[in-house]
């Protein structure tokens, strides 16, 4: 009889979360993984598929030492690359019909229209993009979009001078599957230090914009 009352009671409310279990910041988490596409890629830059993640990482350091450190050049290491492949599929085509087996399972090796046409769409948005771009600096003259051109194009021509081209791409890959990872772990801590140092930037920057655009103003009334 005391388990039937038991179950008659009122179940009680669910208590409200505690501060310890909030983040830090008080704000939600956002999700990495949904930011970054919610897919498979996703999934490899966060860890979640490790063997992919390690063979992305192992795959770039070995095309870099090939060709950064070993003093290989690209085009010859393609050129064998294709050569070798090309002589296993003939010798395996000639030793399938000798031998009554099946051929190379080869794919359809060509590319349909419907993927010409998903990659000149994203070309022209990214073209009509940068034609905005220059038309607001040179028509619109909008200080503001010329002084962040203008820093960042300063950046590449900075970073350019540090690394090549190859080095370059092989650092970015190695931050896709580690900075994604880490943020995705440490994300309430990094965000607050990121929102103090936004905050020092933010101050410096209009600083700076409030300083280019009263120089006008002085033009004009020296006039």
């Amino acid at each position: 009889m005391a388990a039937v009352q038991d179950l008659d009671l009122p179940l009680a409310p669910d208590a409200p979360p505690s501060a310890a279990s909030l983040p830090p910041s008080g704000r939600t988490r956002r999700s990495v993984h949904h930011a970054l596409g919610g897919g498979a890629v996703a999934d490899v830059l966060l860890w979640r598929h490790r063997n992919a993640a390690v063979f992305m990482a192992v795959g770039a350091t070995t095309v870099w030492f090939l060709f950064e450190r070993a003093g290989y050049s690209f085009l010859s290491v393609f050129a064998n690359a294709i050569l070798l492949l090309v002589l296993i599929l003939f010798f395996w085509a000639k030793s399938a019909l000798l031998l009554n087996r099946p051929l190379p399972p080869l794919p359809n090796l060509e590319i349909s229209d419907e993927v010409v046409g998903k990659a000149a769409d994203r070309a022209r948005v990214w073209i009509n993009r940068v034609l905005a771009i220059g038309h607001d600096i040179t028509i619109r003259r909008d200080r503001k979009v010329f002084l962040q051109v203008i820093l960042v194009l300063w950046f590449i021509a900075y970073i350019g001078r540090l690394f090549n081209f190859l080095t370059l791409v092989y650092i970015g890959v190695l931050l896709s599957i580690t900075l994604p990872a880490l943020y995705d772990k440490y994300q309430d801590h990094v965000d607050e230090k990121f929102g103090v140092a936004h905050d020092a930037v933010m101050k410096q920057y209009v600083s700076i914009l409030s300083r280019i655009q009263a120089q006008p103003t002085k033009e004009k009334k020296t006039q």
